[in-house]
């Protein structure tokens, strides 16, 4: 199956109620939006597409790992992803006019006659809003493995030391209680 027509569902040969599909996601799947900041992804996103009269509603799960570059000390750093998404798709006769007013980035539209639905994007979209804002390792892993002890010691020497900011209130500590 070509890579544009995996990501097409043609929903009109679909019954009513839910249906799902699957996708096993790696790096050739990013090929065709550029440059990304991770890389070695291996996802699955699970697709239920519950089908109704006039709309749809499509719950994404997504799953799998990836690797990032440490936000902290640079090296690579393996995450594992998890979370849920969820659209609502509705059929209208403007549908432009409709995603245009549309506040809710939930909420998209399309048209009557329109037979596929294209899951590519928000399968792009929904991969990358997994990955956490902060890359780093937990305070309990730093150190560990993936870390650039290097780094970590660098860090820590660049650290104002605590006894340098306690001299500069030491006078004031009588005035505390008056």
């Amino acid at each position: 199956m070509s890579s544009r027509r995996e990501f097409e569902i043609a929903f009109v040969g679909l019954k009513s109620g839910t249906h799902q599909f699957l996708y096993e996601i790696d790096d050739r799947f990013f090929e065709e939006f550029g440059k990304q900041d991770f890389k070695n992804c291996k996802a699955n996103v699970k697709l239920e597409l519950e089908k109704n009269t006039g709309f749809m509603l499509l719950k994404f799960e997504v799953g799998g790992s990836l690797g990032v570059l440490c936000d902290r000390c640079g090296n690579d750093l393996p995450l594992e992803l998890w979370d849920e998404f969820e659209m609502l798709v509705k059929m209208t006769d403007e549908p432009e006019k409709m995603n245009d007013e549309e506040e809710s980035p939930d909420v998209f539209y399309i048209s009557r006659t329109e037979s596929h639905l294209h899951v590519k994007n928000w399968i792009f979209e929904f991969i990358n809003l997994s990955i956490p804002m902060q890359k780093m390792c937990r305070e309990s892993e730093m150190g560990g493995p993936h870390c650039n002890k290097e780094v970590l010691a660098k860090l820590a020497q660049m650290n104002p030391q605590e006894n340098e900011n306690k001299s500069l209130w030491k006078g004031l500590d009588k005035f505390r209680n008056e």
